[in-house]
């Protein structure tokens, strides 16, 4: 009988496939950390995990383990290497928070174009006459860079157009193995689009080092907006944070940070046409419950012997 170890708080609709079904047992801690889970690693032949890191350390001392689902479609904070050493399998769920991220992203556009944190405050704090220095301006019209363009990219692509946006993308992976049938044509080179855009979204994972880094916020129009929803380290957060001090970038909007939750003292917290929103860009209501259901029925999935090979990260041991 297969025993799982639920490491997370999750929604209760990936909780209830489990409740009262044969031939599964499982342990279920809702804190979201490393060392809140690690005693119990040792009795599961499953596992489905939140944010929190599998380390080399905790992996060594799961002896029966088989499968990981991560309740997501991220894995920065899991060693795969730990795990190919082991031949366990890691997995991630499906299309199931794509429009939430998509739709953050349309909703911090906008923000960071109204410049609505200055706009708030401006009422809050009785400087109602701020409104006639026309900070805020409109996105209809402005040039989209949408910097990785799968399915969260594509739907951003279509909110944008809805607005009048013109939208291109760069994605060098899609680049080479075909480019997906869209109105959305692709730049040559990231440096083109850069050159180009007025607001520039991130949508790629992340890699060795940022892709937008002190190099590229040379090559970017003065007055650009960019917006991160993808993960931290994607953007270079010095080079971010002098280009908003000389006013090379006059707003942005940020889900994400190298260090998470970041230092009070972080200097991007200190600029007002930054708006930021913590990691939360997938975790809507809706997205929640689908992306819980997934990473139970992806466990269950694999014990059963169906689990979908276009879900599994580490096919090939």
């Amino acid at each position: 009988m297969p025993h799982l170890l639920i490491a997370g708080k999750l929604h209760p609709a990936g909780l209830a496939l489990l409740e009262g079904r044969d031939g599964f047992t499982y342990d279920y801690v809702e804190e979201v950390s490393e060392a809140s889970y690690a005693p119990l690693i040792g009795k599961a032949d499953g596992l489905v995990i939140r944010t929190q890191p599998l380390s080399s350390a905790t992996i060594a001392g799961a002896s029966r383990l088989r499968i990981v689902s991560r309740h997501g479609v991220g894995y920065d904070s899991v060693d795969v290497a730990a795990l190919n050493k082991r031949q366990i399998q890691l997995c991630v769920v499906g299309d199931v928070n794509s429009m939430s991220v998509a739709e953050h992203a349309i909703m911090l556009i906008l923000a960071s174009a109204k410049q609505l944190i200055r706009a708030d405050r401006s009422v809050r704090e009785g400087h109602w006459n701020w409104r006639n220095r026309l900070e805020a301006s409109e996105i209809s019209a402005k040039n989209l860079l949408i910097i990785g363009f799968g399915r969260i990219g594509q739907h951003l692509a279509r909110m944008a157009q809805g607005f009048g946006m013109a939208t291109r993308a760069f994605d060098p992976f899609l680049a080479q193995q075909g480019w997906p049938e869209s109105a959305v044509a692709p730049v040559a080179t990231l440096a083109e689009g850069l050159a180009w855009a007025d607001v520039i979204s991130v949508h790629l994972p992340k890699a060795g080092r940022p892709i937008l880094g002190p190099e590229e916020f040379a090559q970017m129009k003065p007055g650009v907006i960019i917006v991160n929803t993808a993960r931290g380290g994607i953007v270079d957060e010095s080079a971010l944070a002098l280009a908003l001090a000389e006013g090379r970038v006059s707003a942005a909007g940020l889900d994400v940070f190298d260090d998470e939750p970041p230092a009070r003292e972080h200097r991007l917290l200190g600029f007002d046409q930054v708006l930021h929103t913590p990691h939360i860009a997938g975790l809507t209501q809706q997205a929640a419950e689908r992306m819980a259901v997934s990473s139970v029925q992806n466990v269950l999935d694999f014990f059963a012997g169906r689990l979908e090979a276009n879900l599994i990260i580490n096919k090939n041991f």
